[in-house]
């Protein structure tokens, strides 16, 4: 289909909807309405959009880091890294500090089963992307990979699991400037970085005790503000995807936007497609399951 008969097309349905009358057109607003307040920050959609903002996410990460005074200088989102031999990262978030340290930040995939092989391949495709031809391996930068999960992946009662690496029968430790860390919004352990990991369950707008975090929240929230960058956000992802003609990614547009709360034509409409092809998306992952 091309650009514009897809365009027409969602013209023609907004059209409809209008001819409906007004009855209707308040019930589509309040799904919309019902869907952004379902949104939360373990997901890794609205976590993007939420930590584009610098202080957000600088908030983030000193809590995360234990680093009270770390400053973020930059951020990207949905950052892909692509390699002609190998597959493609895209990573969530990813941010870099005063001292030009990175840290990526990835949320969970309901799909993913070898977790520790995903951050693996992240933390290869950063380095690999980031050590500039001609550099020494001394220059490479240290990395944090913070992999957030709304269950123990470990199942050893903990919230925060950092790995470590040692010499086998010695105390010494092997620092090779890649540091993994896991956390959890399962196990509530009282501390601060749990705290933390209930507020990304929540996302709860009138809870603004996470400073800069919740001011962004709250912002992304509230209508006539966030709620309406939140549309064109999520229909720029969507286009990215296209334009680089990654269906992949376009389907897992459809789960997270059907996980949002949208209904199947608002669905259709954000991934410019039929809403024959967003149910078969659905019905495809729904067999998938075990």
């Amino acid at each position: 289909m091309s650009e514009k008969q897809t365009t027409q097309r969602i013209q023609k349905r907004k059209q409809e909807e209008l001819s409906e009358g007004q009855e209707s057109l308040i019930r589509l607003q309040e799904e919309r309405i019902a869907a952004v307040r379902r949104m939360n920050l373990m997901d890794d959609v609205f976590m993007r959009i939420v930590l584009n903002d610098t202080a957000a996410c600088q908030h983030v990460l000193r809590i995360l880091t234990g680093i009270p005074d770390l400053v973020v200088k930059e951020v990207r989102v949905q950052h892909r890294i692509s390699k002609l031999a190998s597959h493609d990262a895209v990573l969530d978030v990813l941010a870099e500090d005063s001292r030009k340290v990175l840290y990526n930040l990835e949320i969970q995939r309901r799909d993913t089963v070898d977790h520790a092989r995903r951050t693996r391949f992240y933390g290869s495709m950063i380095d690999s992307e980031y050590l500039q031809k001609g550099f020494g391996y001394h220059e490479m930068p240290e990395v944090h990979i913070i992999y957030l999960s709304r269950t123990d992946l470990w199942k050893a009662g903990k919230c925060v699991y950092p790995v470590k690496k040692y010499f086998e029968g010695t105390d010494l430790t092997y620092e090779d400037g890649i540091h993994i860390t896991y956390v959890n919004a399962a196990v509530d352990d009282g501390s601060e970085i749990a705290r933390l990991m209930q507020y990304f369950v929540d996302s709860d707008p009138k809870d603004m005790s996470h400073g800069a975090l919740s001011e962004r929240v709250s912002f992304m929230k509230q209508e006539g503000g966030g709620r309406d960058m939140l549309d064109p956000v999520l229909e720029e992802l969507v286009e990215e995807g296209r334009q680089e003609g990654r269906q992949e990614y376009e389907k897992e547009m459809v789960i997270h936007l059907r996980d949002m709360g949208f209904p199947l034509d608002q669905i259709a409409a954000m991934v410019r497609n039929s809403v024959s092809f967003v149910q078969e998306v659905l019905d495809q992952r729904q067999v998938a399951k075990p």
